[in-house]
């Protein structure tokens, strides 16, 4: 039990101990914290029990009108609150029900063609390019693939395990067959930089939901090793234990751009793009839609369905009367 002498935690601190209880991601965890940190700012350090509907509105109306942001943004910003309100102080006011949230536009995702594809891929080299090719190759997403560990590759099989993908699901898609060898090369790389660094006393990673207390030695197991890590020590954001993390993806996303700009490609190709452009050229290529969803991890086929408006054909595959002249 807490001593009765001792300070209460700040808000911003309940805040993250709650998110750390409720198991959210470290990502969601920083963004919600800094929502909250802006609300209280914008309404001159009010604590938010003293403020209600018309204060969370105002606020809402000055991301979209001032900072001009996204909907979808304004929405992550709702949402910190209404964690906030909810789940933090214990309050729940009839005025959070009624707060709209701003309308998400329905947007076409931007693909590649196979041709486009294979000219940026040709422009990526080393790790950057086998990761690249592995999201194109398996429909992962950026941060699953560079959380991936190295018990989740399976070159029996040809498949990978995504664990923890998003809504904290697991998933397995294929292995294509033309990466078993280069990625083999670079886990035999790669378990070389993980001997060095357990020489040193330095190959513990991070492990979810408290397995490093359940299975002591985990943490130095090759096996939980991330398959693409930094270049160097990192304190970890949560713990403060200096330790190899994985890659960070904002390298693979500048190498991308630039492979992009080389090959003369005007659409604004990220990362993320391949995992689109995997699910369109697979229905292009008639695999059935739900064998799609089950690969990129969806939980309604309704999101898979978007890319059935991205296929070889525009219009619903309507051929125009022009062409037909």
């Amino acid at each position: 039990m807490t001593p009765s002498n001792t300070p209460s935690p700040k808000l911003l601190d309940q805040v993250r101990d709650k998110l750390r209880l409720k198991h959210y991601s470290i990502r969601t965890e920083v963004q919600y914290v800094q929502w909250v940190k802006r609300f209280i700012l914008f309404h001159g350090k009010k604590h938010p029990l003293d403020l209600g509907a018309a204060q969370v509105e105002a606020f809402l109306t000055h991301l979209a009108v001032k900072g001009n942001v996204a909907a979808s943004t304004q929405n992550q910003a709702l949402s910190a609150l209404l964690f906030l309100y909810r789940e933090v102080l214990a309050v729940d006011l009839p005025w959070l029900q009624d707060v709209v949230r701003a309308k998400t536009p329905q947007r076409l995702p931007v693909v590649l063609s196979q041709q486009e594809v294979a000219q940026v891929l040709s422009r990526m080299e080393g790790t950057h390019g086998l990761m690249a090719q592995l999201l194109y190759g398996t429909g992962m997403r950026l941060m699953e693939c560079v959380r991936l560990r190295v018990k989740d590759v399976g070159f029996e099989r040809f498949e990978l395990l995504i664990r923890d993908g998003k809504g904290a699901k697991d998933r397995v898609t294929m292995l294509p067959q033309k990466l078993a060898l280069p990625l083999q090369v670079h886990l035999d790389k790669r378990r070389l930089l993980y001997e060095d660094d357990l020489a040193k006393g330095m190959a513990s990673v991070y492990l979810p939901d408290a397995l490093d207390r359940k299975y002591i030695t985990a943490a130095t197991d090759w096996g939980w090793q991330y398959v693409f890590v930094a270049g160097s020590y990192s304190p970890d954001p949560r713990s403060g234990v200096l330790r190899r993390h994985h890659r960070d993806e904002k390298l693979l996303q500048r190498a991308m751009k630039k492979a992009v700009q080389a090959a003369g490609i005007a659409k604004p190709a990220t990362p993320h793009t391949l995992r689109h452009s995997f699910a369109t050229h697979l229905l292009q290529n008639g695999y059935d839609i739900r064998t799609v969803q089950e690969l990129l991890g969806h939980a309604d086929v309704a999101t898979t369905m978007i890319y059935t408006h991205v296929l070889n054909k525009g219009g619903k595959g309507v051929a125009s009367p022009l062409d037909l002249l």
